[in-house]
């Protein structure tokens, strides 16, 4: 019989596949953690899929875009952010690689300022990439006529993850500390961090938030997504075990449904458009709660997810997702906006360019993601180079890089 005229060449594509995940898995040391680096992965792609389905545009009468989200118009839609709300996790899991990093290092005679120079290059390296691509195509998308609105909107929505990023970088910079707090105190490190969170809740949501400066939600930036991370240290140092996993579960669900059934915190784990609170920016002690529940659950199921991710063919997207890990919160942004803002020139576009205010918006912007996730994976190719070491790149390019970057940070937060 003769063969259907695309048959062979998908086999062959199949068989390539095949051979990839099979090398893939081949490759891999045995003492490798495979459930720490599925429980990474996991928590990556929640931030795409999060920004992605929970974020919206609408068109104004000048054809500018300007952000919205669903959650305005559909407040039942709230307990979907705290399942697509991982960085407890993305934290808990930093915090655990970071300390069993640090201590391999200082092991074999490296020093602490090695090493921290090492991670901090890994995560300087993408977002200067990023911020320098966008100083450049902001006069260029200027000259072709996209009005600065919308341009403005795009800035925002590529520097919303990026923050995170330098979170990150300063905790990570405070990792030898976490160690000797696990050393010392054991799980119990994390107390302190959970407990000023609640102090500064009260002061600003109690009797007395009408005397509060608004900045006093700052004091909660550091430790309030530090805790997951000094529970990963202490996790890999046998601190922390099942036990204590379950204390977390159950303490974390237990604080989550107080602070929203006694204390009328928000619902939502992401900043709704005309909220007066927000519980993310900065992390308010919901999010603590959230993330305790999540991180316990973890450590529970570290064992099944391990055995599960033995499994090649569920390995290998585990492995490319961990290695494109700063390329997916860099540039997921600008894959969306790689499709809203074409379509912005044609008008309301169901789904992408239009008010998120109806129950059709939200299945067509499930049909969107497929696309913005194809999206990313095309702009990935090009920009994962960031990720790697530019060892090619001589002083200048870096000077300029950072110059460029410079001045997009600058338009971003309006100073420009």
């Amino acid at each position: 019989m003769a063969r259907a005229p695309g048959s062979s060449t998908l086999s062959r594509a199949i068989g390539r596949a095949g051979a990839a995940v099979g090398a893939i898995d081949a490759k891999t040391p045995p003492s490798r953690d495979r459930a720490i680096d599925g429980l990474r992965a996991m928590a990556l792609l929640a931030v795409p899929t999060g920004h992605w389905l929970l974020g919206g545009f609408t068109l104004g009468a000048d054809g500018a875009l300007r952000n919205a989200s669903p959650l305005s118009a559909f407040g039942s839609l709230a307990p979907i952010s705290w399942l697509l709300q991982m960085l407890g996790v993305f934290f808990l899991v930093g915090g655990y690689a970071s300390a069993l990093s640090y201590r391999r290092t200082r092991q074999r005679g490296g020093s602490a300022a090695d090493w921290l120079r090492q991670r901090l290059a890994r995560l300087g390296r993408p977002v200067l990439g990023v911020t320098a691509v966008w100083a450049v195509l902001i006069p260029v998308l200027t000259a072709a006529g996209i009005p600065e609105t919308t341009l403005r909107t795009g800035s925002t929505l590529v520097v919303q993850p990026l923050w995170f990023v330098g979170v990150y970088a300063v905790i990570t910079a405070l990792t030898p500390l976490c160690i000797r707090a696990a050393e010392r105190l054991g799980a119990w490190a994390a107390a302190p961090l959970i407990g000023s969170v609640a102090v500064v809740d009260f002061l600003r949501y109690g009797p007395y938030a009408e005397a509060m400066p608004s900045s006093l939600s700052l004091l909660n930036l550091l430790p309030g997504w530090m805790f997951a991370y000094q529970l990963g240290v202490c996790w890999s140092q046998a601190r922390l075990g099942r036990r204590g996993a379950w204390v977390l579960l159950g303490g974390g669900v237990a604080l989550f449904v107080a602070l929203l059934a006694v204390f009328h915190y928000p619902a939502s784990m992401v900043g709704v458009p005309g909220a007066e609170r927000t519980n993310s920016h900065p992390p308010s002690l919901l999010v603590l709660a959230l993330a305790a529940a999540q991180c316990g659950a973890a450590m529970l199921l570290r064992d099944r997810i391990g055995r599960a991710l033995r499994r090649p063919g569920l390995w290998a997207p585990v492995v490319v997702i961990n290695l494109s890990a700063m390329t997916i919160l860099c540039w997921h942004q600008t894959a969306m906006l790689a499709a809203a803002v074409p379509a912005s020139l044609f008008g309301t576009v169901t789904g992408l360019v239009g008010a998120p205010e109806s129950v059709g918006w939200i299945g067509a912007r499930l049909a969107w993601i497929p696309v913005f996730a194809l999206l990313l994976v095309v702009v990935g190719r090009w920009t994962r180079g960031f990720e790697s070491p530019w060892a090619g790149t001589g002083r200048t390019r870096r000077a300029v890089a950072g110059l460029l970057a410079a001045g997009f940070a600058a338009f971003a937060l309006g100073l420009a």
